[in-house]
């Protein structure tokens, strides 16, 4: 079937109540109910209703639909959630992804559960009398000229459509089939839960891994999936301070990709822990005790969480404005903005705007001790850098590396990733000679400026700042002493 008559039937379709036609098949998302809820359709997807030619849950596919839930297995009644849905196939002739979700009542698979809102062109509203037969899509203007019938800046259903589904507009199947593929793709959309605690929601999934080139309904990987939420305990929902987005060692505005982050705010966690014990495979955890932190759209590495302060690795995001929330088991925050540059070089501080600073490897190739000032801490002798050694400063924000550092783990050894741009530094406004710049093996975002202390300074304290691709670091204090 044609474009123009696939639209034309759509627009008709309301107005006639005919039964449904697989229309909406493939590139301009599915009529409604083909999710596999027992009650509509008997149970069928769009696998074995006849708007796709190929196979359903065949484990051989090895591929999958699966749906994140920033609040984890919970809801909030009322508090809307972003989730996200991939459909993965590892097949390389699968190359266009879609796919569909209703959530309804674990009580009653015919009642549905709250409500559902695009954030962009790659998504759409399905609306559907209980019958199914009489349906309207609605989309935003973006979507307009790629297939949507019903443009609204507000996704709404009409009165009488009382089932709503999510799923990806002719838009969204374009823009999955661009590449890189990688084997997936990745739909957002806003959920509100019901304003009241209904008890259980079950979501339904589709999804479909389709081929690649022009539209085709044949050849097609389809996949199901759902899952059980239950309402959260109700507590606060986690706020971040105004200007509480900050970097993780300076403390000063704004953020920088793959480096290190500190929230501050109330009601952030329940609970104070680390990632010590959620490192899996290498991977750094996205979700530390069901608290979970969207930088820029994307999960952030969480290392640190308690009540008031969360310290993340930033994922690999764009540079400019960036949103940021902290969502936990009584919902999402209200996002926060923050700048995000390329570079944004600053050292992690002990007392007295101290940079955090080792002596030079000795001859087992480990740091010996901190350089700072003797006193900094309490029964613990210290000693400070000497004129003409060379110390090791250990920062965040020195941004890109040579070759490309991996994301998502703790850097591996056998490997230096040096910083992609120079770094320069100055001790008492005199150039300091800099011996490398470098991520830290066995850490995440950690990098390490190895520094000499010019050898004619006399003994003092003197400020320090280091500059990368035109950028400073806040300045710190050195303390230098024969």
């Amino acid at each position: 079937m044609d474009r123009t008559r696939k639209l034309s039937i759509a627009k008709a379709v309301v107005v006639l109540g005919a039964i449904p036609i697989l229309l909406w098949a493939y590139e301009y998302g599915p009529n409604p109910g083909y999710v596999g809820i027992p009650s509509e359709n008997g149970g069928q997807t769009c696998a074995n209703a006849g708007c796709h030619v190929g196979t359903a849950n065949s484990p051989s596919n090895h591929g999958s639909v699966t749906v994140n839930f920033p609040n984890e297995m919970t809801y909030t009644p009322g508090v809307a959630q972003q989730l996200s849905v991939t459909i993965q196939d590892p097949a390389t002739t699968q190359q266009a992804y879609g796919f569909e979700l209703t959530a309804r009542l674990a009580s009653n698979a015919s009642t549905m559960a709250g409500s559902f809102a695009y954030i962009d062109s790659n998504t759409q509203l399905m609306c559907s009398q209980t019958n199914l037969q009489v349906f309207e899509a609605v989309c935003n203007a973006g979507a307009v000229s790629k297939g949507c019938p019903a443009p609204s800046s507000t996704p709404t259903c009409p009165s009488g459509m009382t089932l709503e589904y999510i799923e990806h507009s002719y838009a969204g199947y374009v823009n999955s089939l661009q590449p890189p593929h990688n084997g997936s793709y990745t739909y957002n959309f806003n959920w509100t839960p019901p304003a009241t605690d209904v008890g259980n929601v079950t979501i339904y999934v589709a999804g479909n891994a389709g081929v690649g080139g022009a539209p085709s309904q044949t050849g097609d990987h389809i996949y199901t999936n759902k899952y059980t939420l239950t309402p959260s305990a109700g507590g606060p929902l986690p706020a971040i301070n105004s200007a509480g987005v900050v970097n993780g060692a300076s403390f000063q505005p704004g953020v920088v990709p793959n480096s290190w982050i500190t929230i501050q705010g109330t009601d952030l966690a329940s609970t104070t822990d680390t990632w010590a014990n959620a490192i899996v495979g290498g991977k750094l955890p996205t979700v530390l005790d069901g608290v979970r932190v969207s930088v820029g759209g994307q999960d952030a590495y969480v290392y640190y969480i308690s009540p008031t302060q969360i310290n993340v690795l930033a994922p690999n995001i764009g540079t400019g404005s960036v949103s940021v929330t902290v969502s936990n088991a009584n919902g999402t925050s209200t996002a926060a903005t923050a700048t995000s540059t390329t570079v944004g070089p600053a050292f992690f501080l002990w007392p007295n705007n101290q940079p955090v600073a080792t002596h030079s490897a000795d001859s087992s190739g480990t740091s010996t001790a901190w350089a700072v000032k003797n006193g900094t801490f309490a029964g613990v002798t210290n000693t400070p850098a000497k004129p003409g050694e060379a110390i090791i400063l250990w920062g965040t924000g020195l941004g890109p590396t040579s070759p490309t550092a991996p994301i998502g783990v703790q850097i591996p050894s056998g490997t230096i990733y040096y910083t992609a741009n120079p770094v320069t530094v100055t001790i008492n406004g005199a150039p300091a000679a800099v011996y490398a710049t470098a991520l830290s093996p066995g850490f995440a975002g950690l990098y390490q400026v190895v520094v000499t202390v010019p050898s004619t300074l006399a003994n003092g304290d003197y400020p320090l700042i280091a500059t990368i691709d035109g950028a400073p670091s806040p300045q710190v204090t050195l303390t230098v002493h024969n």
